[in-house]
């Protein structure tokens, strides 16, 4: 096993947290909308730390003034941290990547995380670009809150938004050495899947090739070390995928 996972992102954060006396701190907390049960936080890398928290007491006990983007990245339970860990890395070298309209992307990630109390919360997280200019990042903004209604599984569940995510989520796949992920398009066919929908049906509701459903389920068998189709629709109801 690798004994890197998240090095790439670790490098490029800190452990610092807002000053409440930026006035960039005090123009986000009247510019950035707040909802009861959700946390954010808007990260800089010009300056190296966060500039703004807002929530994160109720989600993780940490008070808004304490927490930092490396306590958030670092605080995934054990079984879920690897595979974060490595998505977090490739989200943002794929980012590095883009040049144009980054603002528009973003990912989200269902992950466990621990409380200041030791608990485990299953969190529902969207990571996105809030400031780029002239194709570099420039700040962060991630908005996280409790999944209350079910439990996660040890499959994490993950998705890319933007212009031009086609393949990423496939690539993410390929690329990260783990078994314990699935993407929102592989869910997405095995959902049709599961209700009886042959491959061709589901190439027709989703409006792609039949071959483009086959990469989608297919790699899931061995993936998952399932046998069959059937089988890998009960491995995922009995991992909280379905």
């Amino acid at each position: 096993m690798k004994n890197n996972f998240g090095k790439y992102t670790r490098e490029r954060v800190s452990n610092i947290p807002f000053d409440a006396t930026d006035p960039v701190f005090k123009e986000y907390k009247e510019k950035v909308p707040q909802f009861i049960g959700q946390a954010v936080y808007i990260y800089s890398f010009e300056k190296n730390r966060m500039l703004f928290a807002s929530g994160w007491e109720e989600i993780l006990g940490y008070k808004d003034e304490e927490i930092t983007l490396l306590k958030i990245v670092s605080s995934t339970s054990k079984r879920h941290f690897n595979f974060s860990n490595e998505l977090n890395d490739k989200g943002l070298q794929y980012l590095k990547s883009i040049r144009e309209d980054l603002d528009k992307y973003s990912f989200t990630l269902e992950v466990e995380k621990i409380h200041k109390n030791g608990e485990i919360v299953p969190v529902f997280s969207r990571v996105g670009v809030y400031k780029s200019s002239g194709g570099t990042i420039l700040e962060l903004i991630g908005i996280s809150e409790k999944i209350h209604s079910r439990k996660l599984g040890n499959i994490m569940q993950y998705a890319a938004y933007g212009p031009v995510t086609s393949g990423f989520e496939e690539s993410l796949n390929e690329q990260l050495f783990n078994e314990l992920g699935i993407s929102r398009k592989e869910k997405e066919a095995l959902e049709l899947a599961a209700k009886g929908d042959t491959f061709k049906e589901i190439a027709e509701k989703l409006n792609v090739s039949q071959s483009a459903i086959e990469k989608r389920i297919i790699p899931l068998y061995k993936r998952f070390n399932v046998k069959s189709l059937p089988h890998l629709i009960s491995f995922a109801y009995d991992n909280q995928i379905l």
